[in-house]
């Protein structure tokens, strides 16, 4: 188990810890670890000898006296385990609005632990994404520039971790996390990102490492870049990192045409791309090594008896191509920029390219064959998905034969692709996104929340509880709706 908090002194200070049963108030574990400047004063301590599948508190004590509010966790289960509950987060932009998911999430009080599946925090400056119009007032961006510097870096996580919501979760419930990019800056790969101009910022590698330096600090989260956890005989969750690792470029339309607009010239530039670089099987998302350990995974996980294999990663790895025809459901006013951005969609998706290249779909080569190791290990394998703000759920297949499913999540704050196409009513985007993607089960493109996910050894189902306004501090879930897939079916039920 790893504990954390953060303790500000004038010198070097050493915390006590311990950990305690909640059934008897017998301290079953303590130590000490230091909080010095070096962390940005974050104090961590990794516990072990507690027994499996139980409930614990846990506090620190400084010098003077002072204690920490008592935290309580929960270690992971062994052997035969009935059921695990997760809420799974995903795009908490602080300046949209309140976490109102994270404080649902903490008074349910119903989940065994939380993962959240990246842009936890977000890296523009004030005024970037939101616009000063849209930044919820009350909420607070430290340094009001984008960060850049690991001081900066440090300031802004500080911001995310004063929302007393966010705190009352992370007290509540041990957390798996990964980045996704605004971690660092938007469309991060190995090797850049579009939100880096080094020019101006300096050295992609200085800043990438000190995202990752704050990151860790801040967050209870394991300096891995990528882990397994084992769920009883239930489940095996891989925590991957789809971003930084081992990601290769990603490919841009716009780069591709140019400023071309002959509609035939661009479906020729758009085939010709289809059938050479965008299959090339050298492309890279999690990196070799990665993916030899994710592979490795998924056979010891069947071998062992498991009956899921989680994926608890940032992307969306299902197919999904712009409809066609959403054009055609376009109202005449609608801005010149939208128009443009569905029109090249629509051109791509007529030879059969995808929606968003910065997902899995940049990156076919690489998801066929993490779908093709999942068919070979047998494996049930469950994509839990974060980044697009949105909710969706895919029957992932891989040559004709179903591989897996995929939830993918809604977002806390961030807003989602009804901002795409703003007069086109929620229900028919969604409706048409179904229509043009085989995959695509079931869709919801405006609201936001966050997942509750259940494991069973009969199914795995996602609930997506949807928050009526996160621009209101006390709004609540107003609506929900459960996808489910049985064990060995490979394919999801919308109840």
């Amino acid at each position: 188990m790893l504990l954390w908090t953060r303790f500000v002194a004038e010198q070097d200070t050493s915390l006590a810890w311990e950990v305690t049963d909640p059934s008897t108030g017998r301290v079953v574990a303590e130590g000490s670890t230091p909080a010095s400047p070096q962390r940005d004063w974050c104090a961590k301590a990794e516990v072990s000898g507690l027994a499996p599948g139980t409930w614990y508190y846990y506090r620190f004590t400084a010098p003077d006296g002072s204690q920490s509010d008592i935290g309580r966790t929960r270690t992971l289960p062994q052997g035969p385990t009935a059921r695990w509950r997760m809420a799974v987060f995903s795009c908490s932009n602080i300046g949209f609005g309140w976490f109102n998911a994270y404080r649902h999430a903490a008074e349910a009080d119903a989940f065994d632990m939380v993962a959240h599946l990246g842009d936890y925090i977000y890296e523009y400056g004030l005024g970037t994404y939101p616009s000063r119009e849209q930044f919820e007032p009350g909420r607070v961006l430290t340094p009001e520039t984008e960060i850049v510097s690991l001081a900066d870096y440090r300031l802004r996580h500080a911001d995310y971790r004063r929302d007393p919501d966010l705190q009352r979760l992370t007290q509540l419930y041990p957390m798996i996390m990964v980045w996704d990019d605004h971690e660092s800056a938007n469309d991060s790969w190995e090797d850049g990102a579009q939100n880096h101009q080094p020019d101006t910022e300096g050295p992609w590698d200085v800043r990438k490492a000190a995202a990752i330096r704050a990151y860790r600090e801040w967050l209870p989260v394991s300096d891995a870049p990528y882990k397994r956890y084992e769920i009883g005989d239930l489940a095996t969750l891989f925590a991957l990192d789809t971003r930084l690792l081992g990601r290769d470029e990603q490919f841009d339309f716009g780069a591709l045409i140019g400023a071309e607009t002959s509609p035939d010239r661009i479906a020729r530039a758009f085939a010709a791309f289809r059938d050479g670089d965008y299959v090339d099987p050298a492309r890279q998302l999690l990196g070799a090594e990665q993916e030899a350990w994710l592979f490795d995974g998924l056979q010891s996980s069947r071998r062992a008896g498991k009956t899921w294999q989680v994926l608890a990663q940032q992307v969306i790895m299902g197919k999904l191509k712009t409809p066609t025809g959403l054009l055609d459901s376009l109202p005449a006013d609608v801005p010149d920029y939208v128009r443009q951005r569905i029109l090249l969609g629509a051109a791509a998706a007529r030879e059969e390219l995808p929606l968003n290249m910065d997902a899995w779909d940049g990156y076919p080569a690489a998801r066929d064959r993490v779908l093709a190791a999942a068919r070979e290990a047998d494996a049930d394998l469950v994509v839990l998905s974060g980044d697009s703000h949105n909710g969706w759920g895919f029957n992932l297949d891989h040559a004709g034969e179903r591989a897996g499913v995929e939830f993918a999540g809604h977002s806390v704050t961030s807003p989602g692709y009804e901002s795409a196409p703003p007069t086109l009513p929620p229900e028919r985007l969604a409706q048409a996104l179904r229509e043009a993607n085989p995959q695509l089960a079931w869709a919801d493109t405006s609201r936001r929340g966050y997942m509750a996910l259940e494991l069973t050894p009969e199914r795995a189902s996602s609930e997506y509880r949807f928050i009526g306004n996160v621009r209101d501090k006390a709004s609540d879930v107003v609506a929900t709706q459960r996808l489910t897939t049985l064990a060995g079916q490979r394919k999801i039920t919308v109840a």
